[in-house]
């Protein structure tokens, strides 16, 4: 049976298929990370995208249970690897990575020269593409759907016990950022992506903005909603697509990266210091644009790009990495307890 890659200039990479056989469009895009792929594979920052791993073999641990999973299914559109490991060895695997794949519907080939698309990626910039089992198919460009709508859950949901508590406006919320706010004793409320969070009837004292896919400007109604946020001076916290909505909601603007940053190991600089994090990262946009009234907070050592946002006189800040990580270093999981010390410096 044909299988290949297929760009949008019309380049080809043939491949052996490990996943499910079926044909599929959106993004192609490149992460560095070496070790995480359950994590990364159900993050929802990933959907629409089909995405390449760097890293030259996969599936050496299998997959473990869904508990460790940041959502509750495979986010990826579809998967490009150099090297495929169909015998896993690791106590937490329940299945091999090719058995979730194909549970999940998702395709997935071998390409051997991995670094020559990658290469590729990185010299002319995300690119369209299609994996092709047998049946054509055309290009499609996830970046022009409201994907955050795709992936937010649709009902509110209530997690932890606290003195604190905080709404979660899921735009494609990671698990582990509420398991980082209920480890600190906080009550957390989950939203869906299009919900005020005024609009409960339950009182709470912050607001966190979560990651997410795709384009910000996809989101209005978020933007507005923390724009009326702002405007009652309601604590809150950015991150990643949350970075970007925060910004626009102020009055910044956003621009898309040539390639974006995905993996574990973007370096960011914490302005007006020499300190430097290494973090978790998950985005094709970035803001561009810093709002008034907002100072940079990180910028990335890389490409000097934005990485988060603090207000000069509110407690409102963002970030443009994951201080959850999850895969991923944990150097900045202490943005959760900043945010924390400032709710109650509030009160």
């Amino acid at each position: 049976m044909n299988t290949k890659l297929v760009l949008e200039d019309g380049t080809s990479f043939e491949g052996n298929s490990f996943g499910h056989r079926s044909s599929i469009s959106g993004e192609v895009v490149f992460a560095t990370g070496m070790t995480g792929y359950p994590e990364a594979f159900t993050d929802p920052s990933f959907a629409g995208q089909i995405l390449v791993m760097t890293y030259p073999i996969v599936g050496s641990y299998g997959v473990p249970d869904k508990k460790y999973w940041e959502s509750n299914k495979i986010q990826i559109s579809g998967l490009i690897v150099s090297t495929y490991n169909s015998t896993p060895s690791h106590y937490q695997s329940r299945m091999t990575l090719q058995e979730w794949l194909i549970k999940e519907r998702i395709p997935a080939l071998e390409v051997r020269d991995t670094r020559l698309l990658t290469k590729k990626i990185r010299m002319h910039g995300a690119l369209l593409g299609k994996i092709i089992v047998g049946e054509n198919i055309s290009f499609s460009d996830p970046n022009k759907e409201n994907l955050v709508s795709k992936v937010s859950q649709r009902n509110v949901t209530y997690e932890g016990t606290g003195k604190r508590t905080i709404v979660q406006i899921d735009c494609g919320t990671k698990r582990n950022i509420s398991n980082c706010l209920t480890k600190r004793n906080v009550r957390v409320i989950t939203v869906p992506w299009d919900m005020n969070p005024l609009h409960l009837k339950e009182k709470f004292d912050a607001v966190l903005v979560s990651n997410g896919p795709g384009d910000p400007t996809m989101v209005p109604q978020t933007i507005k909603n923390v724009q009326e946020l702002m405007n009652k001076k309601v604590p809150m916290l950015g991150i990643c697509l949350g970075n970007q909505i925060i910004a626009l909601a102020a009055g910044g603007k956003t621009k898309k990266l040539k390639f974006g940053h995905r993996g574990q190991n973007q370096p960011c600089i914490l302005v007006g210091t020499k300190r430097c994090f290494l973090t978790t990262q998950n985005h094709g946009f970035v803001v561009s644009n810093v709002p008034n009234g907002f100072n940079q907070w990180f910028i990335n050592a890389n490409d000097r790009t934005n990485e988060g946002l603090i207000h000069k006189n509110l407690p409102i800040m963002s970030v443009q990495f994951h201080p959850e990580a999850n895969p991923g270093p944990i150097d900045t999981e202490w943005i959760f307890d900043y945010f924390l010390k400032k709710i109650n410096e509030k009160k």
